[in-house]
């Protein structure tokens, strides 16, 4: 009792500060956060519609009456809404060849490991190999070939990244990544092609 007298006001204030910033939260949460994801997610279902039949077009820049991929990252920011916006903007401009804004938006999207998130990063692998920047594209091959449990995405970015590793005159690199393929992910699509790859690296047997 006589600590809390002596510290009574330095206690007061602290529980004060601790209840109204929960309080805030609560109520940020509540009025603020919670309506705007709703919105947002409203909102981009016309950009991903647009997406889905190939109108990349309006699919970025919107339609007149509702708003494309470029505006709704920006007006629902810090939103899931929002975040995804940056996927799909990176994702169709890819398709339509302008890999620099590609590049741009899909560095914006934070995928916190999802199957998007490796994808992510996957197209910026390709995209940076577009425009000859082959150490990036192999920084983020490296990144999306790093789930090992993913029998689909990972074999097809390691092909991709002993792609690159070889095209920037790492074969032994280049090999590994082969390798990696053929050793854990022998029925995948990509492992008929590894010992081709393989041999034109002069590693013939092994």
């Amino acid at each position: 009792m006589e600590f809390y007298e002596g510290k009574k006001q330095i206690i007061n204030t602290s529980v004060s500060v601790v209840l109204v910033v929960v309080i805030g939260a609560l109520v940020y949460l509540k009025m603020y956060k919670e309506p705007n994801e709703e919105k947002a997610a409203n909102a981009i279902s016309y950009a991903q519609l647009y997406y889905q039949a190939d109108s990349l077009t309006l699919a970025l820049n919107g339609d007149g009456k509702h708003k494309g991929f470029e505006k709704l990252a920006k007006q629902y920011d810090g939103t899931d809404a929002g975040n995804l916006s940056h996927y799909y903007e990176g994702m169709s401009y890819v398709k339509m060849g302008q890999f620099d804004k590609a590049i741009k938006a899909l560095q914006a999207f934070d995928g916190r490991g999802t199957l998007l998130g490796y994808q992510a990063w996957g197209t910026l692998g390709m995209a940076y190999m577009e425009t000859g920047n082959k150490a990036k594209a192999i920084e983020y091959y490296k990144k999306a070939t790093s789930d090992k449990t993913d029998i689909l995405l990972t074999p097809m970015y390691l092909y991709q990244l002993g792609l690159a590793y070889a095209a920037n005159n790492q074969a032994a690199e280049a090999k590994a990544s082969f390798r990696r393929i053929r050793d854990e992910f022998p029925k995948s699509m990509q492992a008929k092609d590894v010992e081709k790859e393989l041999a034109k690296l002069g590693d013939i047997e092994n």
